[in-house]
């Protein structure tokens, strides 16, 4: 079992608020529960430290902005969610197998019991019952590309969710049981830790004046704002604005451009090296060197469906399966 170095609490907390019960909760009501605050889910992207999703995603999510975003389907064999659900159960029986400890669901949103916090709220995997050392027990499965970030530990994203189980529900110390590609699971302990609960605080607090604000917190040039500012502003109204008197907008507009003219240059360099090296190799598969190899191999062939030739051969085709493919905005420097 690992163990993360936190500190001990002086005084005692106080035990969370039962916001509303889960069990018979139909899943649309329970998103809707989940949108009057921030679930300990929502933690790391609260304070911009998930890798997965950014603050503005989250934001349009609180603030019912969110509809066009992909929607997550609970059925979808082929997300990590999916199986993350699926296996859970598993997890908490194989922890109780190995710690001994025994666990059962709460089955209820809660909410932090300070009447200043009321957006605070968390769900919980499994509580332990009958231990004096731990308390919480957070369940997780990570495939062949999530277990990278499992191999320092408990990536920083989770323990945050962690520590805000911990803050809401008045609790000392959690365990995290995690299984790894299917067949390995480690068991990492996470004491509470007063110091970084009141800096948690304090940045989800700055998060959610943004959404009782109605304010969009700013992007951070993750894939998850860019899609989020997609969703946002989806259609141009053809106006045109004048920010040649805004002295932190030009800046930022000329950083732009000098940092595309350095990616043009880089891609350039880039295509010089590698035609440089493909040159020395001919027909060689394979090139060997002092830091690494390279490999320039023809891939197989591969059969494709000619639609040029089939529209053109039958044009009617195209009006009876035609289908209207959305438009999005694209962003170009002039």
């Amino acid at each position: 079992m690992k163990t993360q170095t936190l500190q001990n609490p002086s005084t005692k907390p106080r035990p969370a608020l039962r916001l509303v019960g889960t069990k018979q909760l139909p899943r649309g009501d329970w998103l809707a529960v989940r949108k009057q605050g921030i679930g300990s889910s929502d933690a790391a992207a609260a304070i911009g430290l998930n890798p997965y999703k950014s603050q503005l995603e989250l934001w349009l999510e609180k603030t019912g902005r969110d509809t066009s975003l992909p929607e997550l389907d609970p059925n979808d064999e082929e997300s990590p969610a999916y199986w993350g659900n699926i296996l859970e159960p598993i997890v908490a029986t194989h922890y109780t197998k190995r710690s001994g400890h025994r666990v059962r669901r709460i089955n209820a949103v809660l909410q932090h019991p300070d009447p200043k916090l009321p957006w605070m709220l968390a769900n919980i995997d499994r509580e332990v019952i009958g231990a004096d050392d731990v308390q919480i027990l957070e369940c997780k499965t990570a495939g062949i590309n999530g277990a990278r970030l499992w191999k320092e530990g408990v990536p920083e994203y989770v323990q945050l969710q962690v520590m805000h189980q911990l803050a809401v529900t008045g609790k000392q110390t959690a365990d995290v049981a995690v299984l790894l590609g299917g067949q390995h699971m480690e068991i990492h302990r996470i004491e509470r830790d007063e110091s970084l609960i009141a800096r948690l605080i304090d940045l989800e607090r700055l998060f959610w004046d943004y959404v009782v604000s109605d304010t969009p917190p700013p992007a951070d040039g993750s894939a998850s704002a860019e899609e989020a500012l997609r969703c946002l502003y989806p259609q141009d109204s053809g106006q045109s604005l004048d920010f040649s008197q805004d002295t932190l907008l030009c800046t930022t507009f000329t950083e732009l451009q000098s940092v595309r003219e350095s990616i043009a240059l880089q891609e350039k360099q880039e295509a010089q090296l590698k035609q440089t090296l493909q040159q020395a190799m001919g027909d060689a598969s394979r090139a060997t060197f002092a830091s690494g190899c390279i490999t320039w191999k023809k891939a197989k062939d591969s059969v494709a469906l000619d639609i040029p030739r089939l529209l053109k051969e039958k044009p009617y085709l195209q009006v009876r399966y035609s289908t209207t493919k959305t438009g999005s905005r694209r962003f170009l420097l002039a």
